[in-house]
């Protein structure tokens, strides 16, 4: 037995948690940090990402009183959170939730609405126990360099993934680091690295004692996303990226590589550079971003750029993350500026549109854009049909019931793994009596 700490701060002996004893650690340290993988894989629970579904947990909102000290972080527009000023399209259903937190927003009827925090411990193993309910088997958790430099949001950002290791070990859930290098400037790269050694060395994320850390190629997985995109707001290019990769191959990484669109064609909305293909090579898993790039109508296209993304995969030995979004809509997020519903649900039939298509053209593991992303309205988690009315106007989740597209994912799993049979049209809910 070892002291370990709960996310809450108090002591308490256990064998599977969070561990923060960096010299307790060091006989038990994973593959990253010395172990050899033949030997850590063994007590591994997740040992590839094929035949799984995953989404991306951004984890990011935050309330006045949820002991962050970030305010309404994430909900909030022009630092003001009220009616006409505000980051989100959909509101979530908050009838589960164990503590919420009151907002100027009010429903039809004149209650006033409700919101959650990321930061309690309560909401992040509340979303992980829809995930094994439902069938969505683990998350990358999303680690944003940029945040990584301020001490307030480096604090909160731990906390939250601590909450997240616990509840996944809880709930028999896989879990992976997922950084987004959006906002990195040349240099931050080493912010990365310092934060991975933290993640390995103090809390022992992938240790034996958290043995639900997601594995891929018989090495602990981490997910780098934002490579190759042609934004002029990007200041970092592909030497920085490299410099991630040679860190990551020597701790003893797999790598998945978060890329554009048009990676292979070096086109659209990646960079025309060459090299991109030569630092792809360096991954084991390509995870292509789609999400706002196509709605129900012109899937077909994207069909048939993952049918040749793949066979480039495959003459390569990589594997391939297709990315499936829901939906898509920013409209409180950009001012107004672009309409709400921008891309319809339609019902969850886009969404379906996109798991059926994947599936057909051969791919082995899914990612869910995202599990709670109601920024730019492509949350799957249980979202409410009564939002609250006023001067911001969301959707109202086209009327479906709120676990509509948890539910959608979880038979998404099923048809991945040949246990349902392959169908292209949604499946109906068949409510038991």
């Amino acid at each position: 037995m070892r002291p370990v700490w709960r996310s809450d701060g108090s002591k308490r002996i256990a064998m599977k948690r969070w561990i923060v004893w960096p010299v307790i650690l060091l006989p038990t340290l994973f593959a990253c940090a010395g172990e050899g993988p033949e030997n850590r894989t063994e007590s591994v629970r997740y040992t590839s990402y094929n035949g799984l579904v995953m989404t991306g947990y951004q984890g990011w909102f935050n309330t006045p009183g949820d002991g962050a000290d970030l305010g309404w972080k994430h909900y909030k527009k022009d630092d003001r959170f009220e009616p006409g000023s505000c980051n989100i399209d959909l509101w979530p259903d908050m009838s589960e939730y164990e503590k919420s937190y009151v907002t100027p927003f009010r429903h039809a009827d004149g209650t006033p609405a409700r919101l959650f925090s990321s930061h309690d411990q309560s909401t992040v193993e509340l979303h992980f126990r829809w995930m094994r309910q439902y069938g969505i088997d683990g998350a990358f958790m999303q680690r944003f360099v940029q945040s990584l430099k301020n001490p307030k949001s480096v604090a909160n950002s731990d906390h939250i993934l601590r909450c997240a290791v616990e509840a996944a070990e809880k709930n028999d859930r896989a879990i992976c680091v997922m950084y987004d290098l959006s906002g990195m400037n040349p240099g931050d790269e080493r912010i990365l690295m310092k934060d991975w050694k933290k993640l390995t060395r103090k809390y022992g994320i992938t240790s034996r004692e958290n043995n639900h850390y997601l594995y891929h190629n018989g090495k602990p997985l981490v997910a780098v996303w934002g490579i190759g995109f042609r934004n002029g707001n990007r200041k970092y290019g592909l030497d920085h990226a490299n410099r991630i990769l040679d860190f990551l191959e020597k701790e003893g990484c797999s790598v998945l590589v978060g890329v554009p669109t048009s990676w292979r064609t070096l086109d659209g909305d990646a960079i025309s550079d060459k090299r991109l293909h030569e630092t792809i090579l360096r991954a084991d898993i390509i995870h292509p971003w789609v999400v706002g790039r196509f709605d129900g109508s012109q899937y077909r296209t994207c069909y048939d750029r993952i049918v040749q993304d793949l066979a480039w995969c495959r003459a390569h030995d990589k594997d391939y993350a297709a990315v499936i979004f829901p939906g898509f809509s920013w409209h409180n997020l950009k001012r107004g500026a672009a309409p709400l519903n921008r891309i319809p649900r339609e019902g969850g039939r886009f969404f379906w549109q996109q798991v059926s298509g994947a599936v057909k053209a051969g791919v082995r593991c899914l990612y869910l854009a995202m599990f709670d992303e109601m920024d730019e309205g492509t949350a799957i988690f249980k979202c409410t049909t009564d939002p609250p009315v006023g001067k911001s106007p969301f959707l109202n989740n086209e009327g479906v019931p709120s676990d509509h597209y948890l539910w959608l994912a979880g038979e998404a799993g099923r048809m991945l793994r040949g246990e349902r049979a392959f169908t292209d049209r949604m499946p109906v809910r068949v409510e038991s009596e």
